[in-house]
């Protein structure tokens, strides 16, 4: 009797184990589910191009489009990166740009791509860190130098610390924090700048 009594607990027991490495497993598949890694090759590419962290660019993306390349916003931004006509002839001309790739083939993923993480890495050599780069990227560069300017946002002249717009406050935090669950989830140890 003591022996099935061990041994029933043993049985209950490897199943406890069981059913918390399948919950795992399925919490886990859950989450790479909420955050894919659609364009996959394309984001891994041009990161390392532009030496940013993949996870970085996926947050981006996630965060802006939720990785649908044809969708355009109220002001007319496009694609994945969410890039207005404005802001891409400016990254043309910066890119010396003569493909004549035109503001249409922002819909295009691999454009986008291209187009967006030159303009991030653009921004982070501008402004020194992601938090700084992400309020240009969602507010505009003229804001963003204004904040810097401002001791009352960026006390130290070199963080902005204080967003006034509660819209791009949001966004900077929503991409950085999906940027961390980025690299919970995946390793992009092989592919960090």
């Amino acid at each position: 009797m003591r022996i099935r009594k061990g041994v029933a607990a043993l049985l209950t027991l490897l199943l406890l184990l069981v059913g918390v490495f399948c919950a795992a497993k399925a919490v886990r598949f859950f989450y790479q589910r909420a955050y894919p890694l659609e364009y996959e090759q394309t984001v891994r590419s041009a990161s390392e191009e532009q030496s940013l962290a993949p996870s970085f660019v996926f947050a981006v993306i996630r965060t802006e489009s939720s990785f649908r390349p044809d969708v355009e916003s109220s002001v007319g931004a496009r694609g994945l990166m969410q890039i207005t006509e404005e802001t891409f002839q400016w990254i043309q001309y910066r890119m010396k740009e003569e493909s004549g790739a035109s503001f249409d083939d922002l819909f295009d993923g691999e454009t986008n791509i291209r187009y967006g993480t030159f303009l991030l890495r653009m921004l982070l050599d501008e402004f020194g860190s992601e938090a700084n780069a992400l309020c240009a990227y969602h507010a505009g560069w003229g804001n963003a130098q204004k904040w810097l300017e401002n001791p009352e946002y960026a006390p130290d002249g070199k963080n902005i610390t204080k967003i006034p717009f509660g819209d791009t406050k949001r966004y900077v935090e929503k991409v950085l924090d999906t940027k961390k669950m980025y690299e919970k989830l995946y390793d992009f140890s092989a592919s960090r700048p």
